[in-house]
């Protein structure tokens, strides 16, 4: 499917929708819209949120599907965030990166066997 032209291809500025036709009956609309900002997406990143769904949001079947590590997949998933105008939480990267450091610090004193640290790893990744 062919996306519809988001800027000018002669100086690159935003375009704006000004008509649209009905394939039917001919009518025609005329007025001034604004494309969405899926519209606004690249290939790439459409085709990024495309095996995003069809794997449920799963980052490790999109892994697989990809061929592309798990911090690669979870940095292209932050530049679409990133490109719609959002920005990603960084709290909760910053919170799953601690949890994770406390539980090593807790292997590494004995205060866990590895199965419990492990364990606890797993579950801090869903």
């Amino acid at each position: 499917m062919r996306k519809i032209l988001e800027c000018c291809p002669n100086c690159g500025r935003d375009l704006e929708i000004t008509q649209l036709k009905c394939t039917s009956c001919e009518t025609l609309i005329s007025a001034r819209y604004s494309p969405c900002r899926f519209c606004k997406l690249s290939q790439e990143s459409l085709r990024l949120l495309e095996i995003f769904i069809k794997n449920r949001g799963n980052v490790k079947e999109m892994e697989r599907e990809l061929g592309l590590s798990y911090p690669t997949v979870r940095n292209k998933l932050d530049a679409v965030i990133k490109e719609l105008g959002f920005e990603p939480n960084p709290a909760a990267e910053e919170d799953f990166k601690t949890q994770r450091r406390q539980i090593l610090e807790q292997l590494e004193k004995g205060e866990l066997k590895a199965a419990e640290a492990a364990g606890l790893l797993a579950k801090l990744k869903k």
